[in-house]
């Protein structure tokens, strides 16, 4: 039987020392955002969670050794934590980034400002898509947003998944390189079949809001026998389109 390490001093709780361990047991299991403040009730950080309780029980332990000294020292200086319930995740993402603009908490790195317009454009040529990242929409009107830094996550995934949907039996492995971990060039062509229109025409109904439709039609073109790894992959990205276009 092995035998477990023990610890020659414990781990810092200091949310569960100020807080108390009742606060984090009755935390919501329900999407929000969180305001932790110091002793003067100003607002040292703002986050978003689509489970609270998960979310928040993830700062009980301060780990010296796992934690950012960043991390480390807004613990420490946390008093007292704020909720707010939403409705769905969206809501939530959509809070939070109201409320990093107006309040600028100090441990908030990212969003305190507003992100620079930025549209994802997309072209169907022959044998070819592109799909584009701009600060002005394109001419022709075929584009989405202004999403902010969403389009750069937008592209990505989608880049990934008209890939399987495209090339079905080349599959992660036949990617071009760095496309798999999002490394894209702009604009990024995905090389087509001459005449195959289901990708013009798909991404439309997408952006349209036809979210289910577009989600059919790239398992549809999967091929049998999927690897367990590239399969996991296109799942995740078709909940990432699933939660960007709230239904």
């Amino acid at each position: 039987m092995p035998l477990k390490q023990c610890l020659l001093f414990p781990d810092p709780h200091p949310l569960v020392e100020r807080l108390g361990r009742d606060f984090f047991r009755q935390l919501p299991e329900r999407p929000g955002v969180y305001l932790m403040r110091d002793a003067r009730d100003t607002v040292l950080y703002v986050g978003k969670a689509k489970n609270l309780r998960k979310r928040l029980c993830s700062y009980r332990v301060a780990n010296p050794d796992r934690m950012p000294r960043r991390h480390l020292r807004l613990l420490r200086a946390v008093a007292r934590i704020e909720l707010q319930e939403c409705p769905d995740e969206s809501a939530a993402l959509a809070r939070e980034s109201e409320l990093l603009r107006a309040l600028k908490p100090k441990f908030n790195r990212a969003g305190t400002w507003p992100a620079k317009p930025r549209f994802l454009v997309w072209r169907c040529a022959e044998a070819r898509f592109e799909l584009s990242i701009m600060e002005t929409p394109g001419p022709d009107g075929r584009h989405l947003g202004p999403l902010g830094s969403g389009a750069v996550f937008m592209r990505v995934v989608l880049v990934r998944l008209l890939w399987f949907a495209v090339h079905p039996e080349l599959g992660i492995a036949g990617m071009p390189a760095g496309w798999a971990r999002g490394r894209l060039e702009n604009p990024t062509v995905i090389q087509r079949k001459i005449g195959d229109e289901d990708v013009n025409t798909c991404v439309e109904s997408l952006f349209a809001g036809q979210i289910d439709a577009f989600c059919q039609w790239v398992r549809a073109r999967m091929k049998d026998g999927l690897h367990p790894f590239e399969k996991a992959a296109v799942d995740a990205d078709l909940e990432f389109i699933s939660d960007f276009f709230p239904s």
